[in-house]
């Protein structure tokens, strides 16, 4: 008889949180952390919140609402406090010491959806940066109970059992994160001689960029089957948040020889945890050298705009915040929104999910990132034949003919290389 696998219960967690009214639309906030419980793989079964004028900096909450949150997570069988927000250090331990449960906040839980997300050597070594970094300055108070213990009678060099576990610890941790580091550093510099090959090639780098589960990934992998090298170069795309972590670079070419890099990146959220964008810069930064960004929409979301702002401050932190734009609104059929593909200036809607508007935004980025170039003709003697090769490779050629006096070539190409091989245009 084949033993059936038994499947472990996902954790069940209590959502708290406090409105201070500084978030535009607190209700989202509490939707969105329970988006995110439910993408660590956890069971939300119940909520709690409390408004504020500003946070207890003991408890985070009020100390009448501790009694509450108490009483509500043993009702619903509650094994874990998730926070809508990050606690410090001091708050983690006294609401640990006055609800005998697990103390998770937010950005701990971004940490758990990364931790079981990330497939590849460089987003793991990035993630277990992040929760080292998030974990050290949380290690005080730990062994508060060894502490007491105390040294020998008497003596007041001698330090607790505690603060020699905390030393050890932290040690143990500075250490880990440096050796992190510089295997990122490895990682890094292979990424940055790929970037260089890309960038000297002078094909021009696109970057998809977004709010997270907005569908970055649907759209790389539907240019990818319809225009990529390799069709079957897909990434991973799924209906929840934070569904890949990887950075993934795909060739797409729609047919009239002028191609360009496409980058998925990974995307953004509120309250982003610092640690993790500094943990994954050498990721994120992708997105600073590319020629053109497609801001990734979900128009189905009515809190779109606010995921705009998001988004452009994280770019700003990124130092990307200059480099021109495409807003692609997609999900657009969600909304009933006819006919589609539409364009309006320079924002396409469009329903990636559908493979509608794909071609036409394909089209529409070619044309933009190929607005630099301009129709010439070449006469270039035999004697300088690295010349033609190069134009050969890196220019759409319209025509060619073999000549006495050298090769015609009638191409397309970028204003750089009309100006560097000036001496050899004839019109």
């Amino acid at each position: 008889m084949r033993e059936e696998q038994i499947q472990e219960a996902p954790v069940k967690v209590l959502l708290v949180g406090v409105d201070v009214g500084e978030e535009p639309d607190f209700e989202r906030s509490m939707e969105e952390l329970a988006s995110l419980a439910e993408a660590a793989e956890k069971e939300v079964a119940g909520q709690i919140v409390q408004r504020l004028d500003h946070v207890n900096k003991a408890l985070y909450i009020g100390t009448g609402k501790v009694t509450e949150v108490r009483r509500l997570a043993e009702e619903c069988g509650a094994q874990e406090i998730v926070f809508d927000n990050s606690l410090t250090p001091s708050q983690v331990r006294n609401l640990g010491n006055e609800l005998e449960l697990p103390i998770i906040d937010r950005t701990n839980l971004i940490l758990d959806i990364f931790a079981i997300r990330a497939q590849t050597r460089e987003a793991k070594l990035q993630v277990e940066t992040a929760r080292l970094q998030y974990m050290l300055p949380r290690l005080v108070g730990m062994y508060d109970a060894l502490s007491r213990q105390g040294g020998a009678s008497g003596s007041m060099s001698n330090k607790g059992t505690g603060e020699k576990k905390l030393e050890l610890d932290r040690r143990k941790i500075d250490h880990r994160i440096t050796e992190l580091k510089k295997e990122l550093e490895d990682v890094g510099r292979t990424r940055e001689v790929q970037r260089k090959k890309r960038q000297q090639s002078r094909i021009p780098q696109v970057a998809l960029v977004g709010y997270t589960n907005a569908g970055k990934s649907t759209i790389l992998n539907r240019m990818v089957e319809q225009f990529g090298e390799l069709p079957d170069k897909t990434v991973m795309e799924k209906d929840m948040l934070f569904a890949t972590l990887e950075t993934s670079v795909r060739s797409v070419d729609t047919g009239h020889n002028k191609p360009f890099f496409l980058t998925d990146t990974v995307g953004f959220i509120n309250k982003l945890p610092h640690g993790l964008v500094k943990a994954f810069r050498s990721t994120l930064e992708e997105v600073k050298y590319a020629d053109l960004l497609i801001q990734v929409v979900d128009f189905s979301d009515e809190n779109c705009r606010q995921q705009m702002q998001v988004t452009a401050d994280t770019l700003k932190e990124l130092e990307a915040g200059d480099i021109p734009q495409i807003i692609v609104y997609n999900k657009a059929d969600k909304c009933e929104m006819e006919p589609l593909p539409q364009k309006r200036q320079d924002n396409w809607y469009l329903a990636a999910g559908l493979n509608i508007g794909i071609r036409e935004l394909a089209e529409a980025v070619e044309q933009k990132v190929y607005a630099d170039n301009a129709e010439c003709v070449f006469l270039i003697p035999y004697s300088a034949g690295n010349v033609a090769s190069y134009l050969m490779e890196q220019a759409q050629i319209l025509s060619r003919e073999y000549r006495e006096d050298g090769i015609l070539i009638h191409a397309d190409c970028h204003r750089q290389d009309m100006d560097r091989y000036r001496e050899y245009i004839v019109s």
